[in-house]
């Protein structure tokens, strides 16, 4: 799982949709969706303007993805960022990243993800997690995932446990009360 597309960028099928590493033609769809208010309510480190966006797409996150690629399976702390594509018509609906939560434990790599407003409730998310899970535990020397979650997020929280994620407690993060869960690879089935 997990392997180049045709263009040269790492993708992974995840059945309905496409996982994809960021491309610089990507920072207008991620600059739409980090300003939905749907996502930024829950994500607002990821708001920005269109040129900050374009630069992060260009300057660290397209960079970051190489080094993390050209690192596996020893990934250590390099973070992967990929786009979620609907496979029938090649639109960016999403993402779904993998990086360091610095407020957690070690081993702290996490899950985190974000779906257009206008794609909920399909079950891509779910899809997306799975996939980027799948890819971590059978690529990687990766043990074990993390997510947090606000506890008001119930679409996330869902999205979560269908994973396979277990709660493990609460964890304060910037003055806000989020849900911990956890997932080690010998449960991942």
């Amino acid at each position: 799982m997990g392997g180049i597309d045709m263009n040269n960028y790492f993708t992974i099928d995840c059945g309905d949709i496409l996982l994809r590493e960021f491309r610089v033609e990507d920072a207008d769809a991620i600059y739409e969706l980090t300003s939905q208010p749907e996502v930024y309510e829950f994500l607002p480190d990821w708001r920005s303007t269109r040129e900050q966006r374009l630069d992060w797409v260009t300057n660290y996150e397209i960079p970051d993805n190489k080094e993390f690629l050209d690192a596996v399976p020893n990934i250590g702390e390099h973070w992967l960022k990929l786009g979620i594509f609907l496979k029938e018509t090649g639109e960016f609906i999403g993402f779904c990243n993998t990086g360091i939560k610095e407020e957690l434990e070690e081993p702290n790599r996490e899950i985190a993800y974000a779906i257009s407003k206008f794609h909920r409730n399909k079950g891509y998310t779910t899809q997306a997690v799975k996939g980027l899970v799948s890819y971590l535990f059978e690529n990687t020397t990766v043990e074990q995932l993390n997510t947090v979650v606000v506890l008001q997020n119930k679409a996330s929280i869902k999205v979560i446990e269908k994973c396979g994620f277990q709660y493990v407690g609460d964890i304060d993060i910037d003055e806000q009360l989020h849900h911990h869960y956890k997932l080690l690879k010998k449960d991942w089935v």
